[in-house]
């Protein structure tokens, strides 16, 4: 109201520079007056939680938990440190890095596999938080990963050797053709969001290896510098190990870095084929 009385005064007289400078605090303390009521107006947002704790071995419950979403980062790990910060120092999960390199927080949010620091909060009014599908909860949204690491170590994940080094004791060249051939591969951070993501792993997660082991299989099969290739191939080739793969690629939408790793399995496929 002060505000419009000062506009119809100065109205009234005669535009001059000091006329002018009323009018813009005017406007200025009107702005002001707008941003501090839309900051008292708190966004609040609910998350449904999954908790399970062996302490209490009941039947696992979503836990609602209400925050003000201005007073909280804008990604979902940023939600869940305030919650366990703020709200409940019981709620358990897994967070290390940040910034989508430890595979740390890999969760299920809102049905989609994905790492809790790289997706941001949903604009919606309610989020549900839940683990890893089909994996064995260890307490909360921690998911026990021995299976999946076994399967992991199973493919040997490392540089295997006939033969010595060109120049001993130095590095084995590869060309730059070579090299290109390892990208959309080296990148997995092992994060299982593909695995768990995949129908054919929940169906048999003793036997087939899943999209994440036989993507770094086929990273060592594609080395130039691996001298076992061959040897490689006769381990995977097996009913179940690699074949239980039926294309569905779940695994290449659930990749939060973007990774395609049918595409990988596709390939080792028709090595063996052509073997």
């Amino acid at each position: 109201m002060a505000t419009g009385l000062i506009r119809r005064a100065i109205s009234r007289v005669h535009s001059s520079p000091a006329a002018k400078l009323v009018v813009a605090r005017a406007h200025a303390s009107e702005a002001k007056a707008h941003q501090s009521e839309s900051k008292q107006q708190p966004n609040i947002k609910s998350f449904q939680i999954y908790r399970w704790s062996p302490d209490n071995p009941g039947k696992p419950e979503l836990k609602e938990y209400k925050i003000d979403l201005k007073e909280c980062g804008p990604m979902v790990l940023d939600a869940l440190i305030k919650i366990k910060n703020e709200i409940d120092p019981s709620l358990t999960f897994r967070r290390s890095c940040r910034e989508g390199i430890c595979g740390s927080c890999a969760m299920n949010i809102d049905g989609c596999n994905g790492l809790a620091c790289l997706t941001k909060i949903d604009s919606g009014a309610e989020s549900t938080i839940t683990p890893l599908p089909h994996m064995f909860v260890i307490k909360d949204l921690v998911v026990d990963m021995t299976n999946f690491y076994n399967q992991y170590k199973s493919i040997e994940p490392w540089l295997k050797r006939k033969t010595e080094p060109p120049t001993p004791g130095k590095e084995i060249p590869q060309s730059k053709s070579d090299r290109a051939k390892l990208d959309g591969m080296y990148e997995c951070i092992l994060c299982a969001c593909c695995s768990t993501s995949c129908p054919s792993y929940w169906w048999n997660p003793e036997s087939y290896l899943g999209p994440a082991a036989l993507l770094h299989a086929n990273r060592w099969i594609m080395d130039s510098r691996d001298e076992y290739t061959q040897e490689r191939l006769d381990a995977v080739n097996d009913e179940f190990k690699l074949y239980r793969c039926h294309t569905i690629l779940n695994c290449s939408r659930a990749c939060p870095k973007g990774l395609n790793p049918g595409k990988h399995i596709q390939n080792i496929k028709r090595l063996e084929l052509a073997s």
